[in-house]
């Protein structure tokens, strides 16, 4: 796969305090990163299926798809696990499996116990065809206010293997939505990375499927905000929780 065109959820006012204070210290890491936004929350004794779908567009280098199929479960009321299959597919070329990625999510506080909620998520990643290994460990912050909510997701990873430079990257990921109704929230994203700069509108929400089971979903389109980006970067992340 090309490193260089590698792809990377509560809630408005700023629950971003945190994160935009060490904005500031970002260095750009490894190819774009617009991607899923962490809430801090585990729910005890889910199972959930998720599929997230990312198309980059570009006026000079073609179009850009990277999918990712995931099976996870809460392994506490305070831990959950999720495993992902990730593809991805450029101009011309058929869907090639690429990466292996293992990923846990720890709720630090309580919702509401503090001013802000608090959460970690660790992943590792593995290429398929590559001796590649990715590692990472996200801080993720959220909070409501009023009828509005924000988070913000700050990352720090560590990649390593052979054909690639060891190093280490961060990315900071920053969503705030209007709670309209459980269905319908409209929200804007910031992503940052290397080679990615990029801002725009998003719409979240939730439908109760029956008693127990619940389908989330995210979608939005994002602009660059510099030269490095692509021009247009599309999302769509589906959730189907039991």
């Amino acid at each position: 796969m090309n490193r260089s065109t590698r792809l990377r959820h509560r809630q408005p006012g700023i629950a971003l305090g945190p994160a935009l204070l060490l904005a500031s210290a970002i260095t750009h890491a490894d190819g774009p990163v617009v991607d899923r936004i962490y809430d801090p929350y585990v729910q005890p004794l889910e199972t959930e299926i998720e599929w997230r779908s990312i198309l980059q567009s570009d006026d000079d280098l073609g179009d850009f798809q990277r999918h990712a199929l995931g099976f996870g479960r809460s392994l506490s009321d305070r831990w959950s696990a999720e495993l992902y299959a990730i593809g991805t597919k450029t101009s011309g070329e058929n869907l090639d499996l690429d990466v292996f990625e293992l990923e846990f999510k720890w709720q630090l506080t309580e919702q509401g116990e503090y001013a802000f909620d608090w959460g970690m998520v660790f992943e590792l990643e593995r290429e398929v065809n590559e001796s590649i290994w990715e590692m990472g460990a996200s801080l993720v912050s959220a909070r409501d206010f009023g009828r509005w909510s924000a988070i913000a997701n700050l990352g720090l990873l560590y990649e390593w293997g052979s054909g690639v430079d060891n190093e280490f990257e961060t990315q900071l990921h920053i969503q705030t939505r209007y709670r309209y109704k459980e269905s319908l929230e409209p929200a804007v994203e910031l992503h940052v990375g290397q080679d990615t700069a990029a801002l725009g509108p998003a719409f979240t929400g939730l439908y109760r499927l029956s008693p127990g089971k619940k389908l989330r979903w995210n979608a939005g389109v994002f602009w660059s905000l510099d030269d490095e980006t692509p021009d247009r970067t599309y999302k769509l992340n589906l959730e189907c929780e039991f």
